[in-house]
């Protein structure tokens, strides 16, 4: 089936299925990041964008034990977390999934400009996970410049802050949307992707809070 599942757990996490198949996002640490609690997820694969503790909390996806085929190519593109070559906060990982035609991609937390191979790889994206936020990334006037270049069907902002979670140092999602057109708000915390879908920015239902 042309068809993709991602549900957004806050953050920057992602769990994104195809035929049975889970691949889970950069999981965070309990009380990392403010409001948002990360209960056990169920995948067959994890992949953190980087080694910091809102992203890197791989014991909190409990890997499946039967085997599974995997439908996606998967592609890691190496990035930086910063604009000085990660001189202050290291690396990032570009994750790319292909499978059937569809083309999906995770961003993780990056900081600078693709290289123009890398622009080539990600033109096109049936759906692209951007962080939207700043500070930690790019900017949001400097994401929109990217995703004029790459022009992906659909955009799904994450690593943003909100009224009852998120860093107090990261933007909201105000500064991000007063360009984007159209939007459309979803009052769940899944979305399906398939080749014919309409041109949007996805936001995700917010995920579940701290009590």
């Amino acid at each position: 089936m042309r068809e993709v599942k991602i549900e957004w757990f806050g953050h920057s996490c992602f769990r994104v299925t195809k035929d049975g198949y889970a691949v889970v996002f950069d999981p965070y640490e309990d009380n990392n990041v403010p409001g948002l609690t990360l209960k056990p997820l169920e995948a067959d694969e994890v992949l953190a964008s980087h080694e910091h503790g809102d992203h890197n909390a791989r014991e909190k996806v409990n890997i499946r034990k039967e085997s599974r085929e995997n439908p996606f190519q998967i592609t890691r593109l190496d990035s930086f977390h910063d604009d000085c070559h990660g001189e202050k906060r290291g690396t990032n990982i570009m994750t790319l999934l292909e499978s059937e035609g569809l083309r999906i991609a995770h961003l993780g937390d990056i900081g600078c400009m693709p290289s123009a191979e890398q622009k080539q790889l990600l033109t096109d994206l049936d759906a692209v996970m951007v962080p939207v936020g700043g500070f930690f990334t790019m900017e949001p006037d400097q994401i929109r410049v990217l995703l004029e270049e790459l022009k992906p069907n659909v955009v799904i902002p994450m690593h943003y802050r909100s009224n009852t979670f998120g860093y107090d140092v990261i933007g909201t999602l105000d500064g991000f949307l007063k360009e984007e057109d159209p939007v459309k708000r979803y009052d769940t915390n899944t979305i399906v992707i398939s080749p014919d879908m309409e041109r949007q920015t996805a936001i995700l239902a917010c995920p579940e809070q701290k009590a």
